[in-house]
């Protein structure tokens, strides 16, 4: 849960005329990429019936995804990486039709960054339930209308069993490294667990082992902002006009998340009491500066997401705990064969560092020992995405080892 996006990962600022002008216009309905839509780097692999957890089924579902690098004949080379809550395939490249945005992670992979292809080939898969490419609510149902409503509920492990089936598509029986920051590090830590057998190396950043109390209490605020807005319409909204789908509920939930995604260091010292304007919002209709950066990127967010897909993507994170039938978390963590980094931030108030060190203490094989590697950062929960030369140091070291 955070920026995830390049735009929106650098340090906060001040929200300028130009950022206000280029929210004027009403949002879609949905922001989904939808079919017919260009497809710009992405490939679609096709699959067939998929059972999920919760004892719902998909026909047939569909992964979006990108890669960069070459397979190597020994197909060894794979790395996978796992975007968070937000984010989508497009860790590198420019922005352009397709992708209205840029890379998210730009710095860390390409030919001679810490992700090197020109020696791994790197597949970033966009989630399943997501909504920028993969099967989710905006996908089209067997019927030939939008899934909406009837998506099922997804799990954590759904949607690994989804990548694990890209994997098979792909011939990779091995991934040299599952990579993943936030919800992403969810579904790295679910593959090393889960299977054991296809992962050399693991990389878990600035995730937990499971989703506590306190986090979903976090995110069952955001779902209420949505389901309260009158536009939801139960969560058949994908044929309304543009400003009449439900972009403020999907707004306000996004609000409420970026609070927790950067530290109370960051936004006080960036913004302390400034104002917006030269009008005072001491009784006189002016805003405080803070104020406005969480409504512009409320805004901002409506024009590249859906709201069925964040309900759905929030519930999967809800669902995540390693040790779920397996005997509880450390049990499940002894599993873990990988050579692995744990990392965390220590200003991190989404998942504290407590989590990221209870994962090293039960994961046999660290660069660290029983010891997570924590980054200071004024960053807060999104530092794993803005300190990319600490992180990717220690990403070369991961990738450096046997």
């Amino acid at each position: 849960m955070d920026w995830q996006i390049s735009e929106d990962t650098v340090p906060s600022s001040m929200v300028t005329e130009a950022d206000a002008r280029s929210m004027v216009g009403r949002p879609p309905a949905s922001g989904a990429w939808r079919d017919g839509d260009p497809a710009g780097d992405r490939r679609f692999a096709s699959f067939g019936e998929l059972r999920l957890e919760g004892g719902g089924i998909l026909p047939s579902f569909r992964i979006a995804y990108e890669t960069w690098g070459e397979l190597n004949p020994a197909r060894d080379n794979a790395i996978l990486i796992a975007h968070a809550l937000t984010g989508d395939s497009h860790v590198r490249g420019d922005a352009g039709p397709g992708h209205p945005t840029a890379g998210w992670w730009g710095d860390i992979v390409g030919p001679g960054a810490p992700i090197d292809t020109d020696r791994w080939f790197v597949v970033a898969p966009n989630i399943l339930g997501g909504c920028q490419g993969s099967t989710g609510p905006a996908s089209i149902h067997p019927d030939g209308e939008a899934w909406a409503a009837r998506f099922p509920y997804l799990t954590v492990r759904d949607q690994v069993a989804a990548q694990a089936r890209l994997a098979d598509a792909l011939g990779i029986d091995v991934w040299a490294a599952v990579i993943g920051g936030s919800m992403g590090g969810m579904h790295a830590l679910e593959w090393a667990v889960g299977e054991p057998d296809r992962v050399a190396r693991l990389a878990v950043l600035s995730a937990p082992p499971v989703t506590t109390a306190d986090q979903i209490a976090l995110n069952s605020v955001q779902l209420e902002a949505i389901h309260i807005d009158p536009r939801f319409r139960g969560g058949e909204y994908y044929e309304a006009a543009a400003g009449d789908g439900p972009h403020r509920g999907l707004a306000l939930a996004r609000r409420m998340a970026l609070l927790n995604y950067r530290s109370p260091t960051e936004l006080n010292s960036r913004f302390q009491r400034s104002w917006q304007s030269g009008v005072s919002p001491l009784g006189h209709g002016g805003r405080f500066a803070v104020e406005s950066y969480l409504d512009f990127h409320g805004n901002k967010f409506t024009r590249r997401f859906d709201a069925n897909s964040y309900i759905r993507l929030v519930g999967a994170m809800d669902s995540h705990d390693v040790g779920r039938d397996r005997g509880g978390v450390e049990d499940a963590l002894g599993r873990v064969t990988a050579t692995s980094l744990v990392l965390g931030i220590d200003s991190d108030r989404l998942f504290p560092i407590d989590g990221q060190r209870r994962i090293a203490r039960g994961i046999p094989r660290t660069l660290d020992g029983d010891e997570a590697v924590v980054l200071n950062s004024d960053f807060g929960h999104d530092g794993f995405l803005i300190e990319t030369a600490a992180v990717g140091a220690h990403l070369r070291r991961l990738l450096a080892s046997d």
